[in-house]
């Protein structure tokens, strides 16, 4: 394993570079071991969803449609896939009639937990090989990211 080592004094700008390098690294690591377990007769998309719903319960067709960069119409027949497997209901909100409300069922929580916990796992297994001062290291730098970019979800309209 190579060890990329950060510079000291990195600007915010070599910084976010190496966020950017990083997070879809890890986001294609995740999403594929979350395709080899016991999800892997779902689709990226619906992986995507069970966790948007799990996150999210009681979600618009249109917030599921935004999250996953589609179009309502592409979330609508995702969705029906997840509904016809039982793993998302589909309902009417009970004030208005026109907009569909997505919760994921017992079965969705349950196979999108078993996925995570799987996943979780193995990243545990890959991060055995660490030291404890590594591992505090990425502790606190996913927390100071956590904080900065939770901060643009709570501004964002």
């Amino acid at each position: 394993m190579s060890l990329d080592k950060p510079s000291q004094g990195a600007t915010s700008e070599e910084c976010a570079a190496r966020v950017m390098d990083t997070v879809p690294l890890v986001m294609r690591f995740i999403r594929s071991e979350m395709r080899a377990h016991k999800a892997a007769f779902l689709s990226i998309p619906q992986l995507r969803s069970l966790a948007f719903l799990n996150r999210s319960p009681g979600a618009s067709l249109c917030d599921l449609a935004d999250h996953l960069g589609v179009t309502s119409a592409t979330a609508s027949a995702t969705t029906e896939r997840l509904v016809q497997r039982n793993l998302v209901q589909r309902s009417h909100h009970p004030q208005e009639r026109r907009r569909i409300v997505l919760n994921l069922t017992d079965e969705g929580k349950y196979h999108l937990q078993q996925s995570l916990d799987q996943t979780r796992t193995h990243i545990a297994d890959l991060l055995k090989g660490l030291t404890a001062e590594e591992i505090s290291h990425i502790e606190e730098g996913l927390a100071l990211l956590k904080n900065v970019f939770e901060q643009t979800e709570l501004n964002s309209p």
